[in-house]
């Protein structure tokens, strides 16, 4: 695994969803600046930011758990981008790149969750995402 958190391909490209979003909220109507806008930049912002957290963590189950509290954050992120698509806010070419970047960066997370919580004891389960094919 990568040492530091900035090697990372799933935090890089979570910094990139997280470029994405800010430029298409951009384009929304003023009166969303402090709704949908907000909320959108909030989670997209927290994807990155939990993964750099849990990286700096002395043990394997805090990292785990930052990563999991990411994958929420990725999931809240599609619902509001899914959300602004049906309210038809913003440029829809923009809504579907980043709900397929959130998708991705959503199943790196699986699968980064799945790697540290193998490294755990069996015995002591952590919480995170559910597995999804």
């Amino acid at each position: 695994m990568a040492s530091h958190f900035r090697e990372l391909e799933v935090w890089q490209t979570a910094m990139t969803l997280a470029k994405a979003v800010y430029s298409l909220v951009a384009d929304f109507p003023r009166e969303e600046r402090y709704g949908l806008s907000s909320q959108l930049q909030r989670a997209a912002v927290s994807v990155p930011s939990n993964i750099a957290e849990g990286n700096v963590r002395a043990t394997t189950r805090d990292y785990a758990r930052f990563v999991s509290q990411a994958c929420g954050s990725a999931a809240e992120l599609q619902t509001q981008l899914m959300l602004a698509a049906s309210l038809e806010l913003g440029d829809h070419a923009k809504i579907e790149q980043a709900l397929d970047m959130c998708e991705r960066v959503s199943k790196m997370l699986r699968r980064l969750h799945q790697a540290l919580s193998a490294k755990l004891d069996p015995g002591s389960p952590i919480p995170g995402p559910r597995s999804r094919s």
